[in-house]
């Protein structure tokens, strides 16, 4: 069976497994958010760690593992280029701080639905958004048996996204599963093609911290269409919105009620002129509701 190898290890970040264990505990414990039984998935960004590894945390750090037994990752495509989602061809995922298995199960039972795709082992292993999960998923999930289900969303159209969730939603309904959603928000500068500035709001990073506010603010209120029209009114470069998108119409679609909270937003620098640039992170946690 196929394995695909940490292939940003090394690069985007340590391959060290003491000097990754370490880094991640450091931010987990630095996040002072506790685990909660009631964690159905996360949005967590996917830049080096030296970037967003700590504001990644402020995810991950609230995930009870002693209920889930299984993983669902949804990362968007960067350089594979596809109007679908995709599964990959792999069993497991290595990371320099163990292995995690593939639910074939699950995998066959989405491929069954005749709506996904299979990407190869090195569009796979070219892709980073699920890759800078691995790492945290296989700290918190340390001494645990868990499975994940790796999902490569597209390029997908309004219709596509609601299909996507209308399928998947029955698993965020059962308690031992969890998502984990990959997205980094603004990527703003002449270098990403995108310069949006509202003077009203003040310096650009202001303004940058305004439009991803806007995003964020209409992410936690669920709904699908709202964040589709102002994707469509700002373009802002948020690169997960599909998966983003795809998530928000299961949370339309599943049995369950849950609420997306944020609770960490940072900026890999301050834009103060049109000559700089910068990437914005932002986390969330999305909880049962209380009755």
């Amino acid at each position: 069976m196929a394995c695909r190898k940490a292939h940003h290890a090394g690069s985007w970040y340590t391959d060290d497994a003491v000097v990754l264990g370490e880094e991640l505990d450091k931010w987990l414990q630095a996040s002072g958010l506790h685990k909660s039984s009631n964690v159905r998935a996360v949005i967590a960004p996917h830049a080096g760690y030296s970037y967003s590894g700590r504001c990644a945390a402020f995810a991950f750090a609230n995930i009870d593992p002693q209920q889930i037994s299984r993983v669902f990752l949804l990362g968007p495509s960067h350089h594979y280029n596809t109007r679908k989602c995709a599964l990959s061809t792999a069993s497991i995922y290595k990371t320099p701080l163990g292995d995690l298995p593939i639910d074939l199960e699950v995998y066959q039972e989405l491929r069954a639905t005749g709506k996904f795709e299979v990407m190869n082992l090195s569009v796979d292993e070219a892709e980073h958004s699920m890759e800078m999960h691995l790492p945290y998923l296989a700290k918190v999930f340390k001494g645990y048996v868990l499975k994940i289900v790796p999902i490569l969303v597209g390029n997908c159209t309004t219709e596509t996204e609601a299909m996507y969730g209308r399928l998947l939603a029955k698993y965020i309904d059962d308690p031992s599963n969890i998502f984990s959603v990959s997205s980094d928000f603004c990527h703003w500068g002449q270098r990403f093609s995108y310069t949006y500035y509202d003077k009203k709001c003040g310096p650009i990073y202001k303004s940058i911290e305004a439009l991803d506010q806007k995003g964020i603010d209409i992410i936690e209120s669920g709904d699908p269409d709202a964040f589709r029209y102002y994707l469509h009114e700002y373009e802002n470069t948020i690169c997960g919105r599909h998966p983003i998108g795809v998530f928000l119409n299961m949370l339309k679609h599943c049995m369950t009620r849950l609420r997306i909270k944020f609770v960490q937003y940072e900026q890999s620098s301050n834009c103060k002129s049109m000559r700089d640039s910068s990437v914005s992170y932002a986390s969330a946690v999305v909880t049962v509701e209380e009755e």
